[in-house]
């Protein structure tokens, strides 16, 4: 399986609209920047049908180190991205 790059959605996007792929980046790339900032700031962005990103706190946790296993390392907390799929998304990923 390959992967879908931003240069590939743009040619996508630009073949079915008629737009530049030029115009395209840029309102991909306006939107991702704009996705990124909404999230530092502690928003959450919801796209129905699709699916709501908003960031999580993890508390920090005790681990262990593989190669020395009687060593504990402490992990600390940390702000992490989430994402649920929506409804839509996730009808389609059904497992029947």
């Amino acid at each position: 399986m390959e992967n879908l790059t931003k240069r590939d959605l743009a040619v996508r996007i630009a073949e079915e609209t008629g737009l530049t792929q030029q115009q395209v980046v840029l309102v991909i790339q306006k939107t991702l920047d704009g996705i990124v900032d909404s999230l530092r700031s502690g928003q959450t962005i919801e796209f129905r049908k699709f699916g709501v990103f908003d960031v999580r706190e993890r508390k920090p946790r005790i681990g262990r180190n593989p190669h020395k296993p009687e060593q504990s390392v402490v992990i600390p907390g940390r702000k992490v991205v989430r994402f649920r799929p929506g409804k839509t998304m996730k009808d389609m990923f059904k497992v029947v």
